[in-house]
């Protein structure tokens, strides 16, 4: 068999689009980061057809190229929490002007095998949007954030994802030294705000992109 690895992961990818969707989520399949960028813009926007649109903090959707084409579309106001022209208050309240968008995307930290979506924040604000305020949300997933379980996902974020993600934004926290968690108070602490997503509310509401490679943290 050819890419035995991409096989075991469309499985797998599969059978979480079923528990996904008997959550109430709407899900969709990619092979690659560029193909879920290629849906996103040519399936699932045109259905939605928002006027405006954000995202929260994502190397995944990074990867997708979406980034660069939703600043550059025509279609929509995008509110770019990410521009490094503005000051930290100005970028503060894009996040909050965020949470009342058409279409908001994001990442998720992990993905359950039952379906829900476990996620950690600085500010609340990805969390926020993924809990209410935006009209419509797109998730963006890499195969690596499938757990089994709740509980391997809180470890997977406190333990991986969150000390990687303090020395990517270089914190001044214990675990960007150390690379692990400390459960410090530091002042620039990332791990504020939990939230676990097991059901969506209106049905339909969060589009889940699953993408058959590595990506994010």
């Amino acid at each position: 068999m050819d890419k035995p690895i991409d096989a075991y992961w469309d499985l797998a990818l599969r059978e979480l689009k079923l528990q996904l969707s008997g959550n109430g989520f709407d899900v969709y399949l990619a092979d690659t980061a560029l193909a879920a960028g290629d849906l996103v813009v040519k399936e699932i926007l045109p259905e939605l057809s928002p006027k405006t649109v954000s995202w929260g903090g994502s190397a995944t959707l990074l990867a997708t190229g979406l980034y660069d084409r939703l600043r550059a579309s025509s279609d929509h106001a995008a509110m770019d929490p990410w521009d490094q022209s503005l000051s930290a208050d100005e970028k503060y309240e894009l996040r909050r002007r965020a949470l009342l968008v058409d279409c908001y995307f994001t990442g998720t930290n992990a993905v359950t095998a039952d379906g829900c979506l476990v996620n950690l924040d600085m500010y609340g604000n990805r969390c926020g949007a993924i809990t209410f305020g935006p009209k419509n949300v797109i998730v963006l997933v890499g195969r690596n954030k499938l757990v089994p379980d709740l509980e391997r996902a809180m470890n997977r974020i406190k333990e991986y994802s969150a000390p990687i993600n303090a020395m990517r934004l270089d914190m001044k926290t214990p675990c960007a030294k150390t690379g692990t968690c400390m459960d410090c108070d530091s002042p620039q602490r990332i791990c504020n705000v939990w939230t676990i997503t097991e059901k969506c509310l209106p049905k339909g509401r969060i589009k889940v992109v699953l993408i058959n490679e590595d990506l994010g943290l």
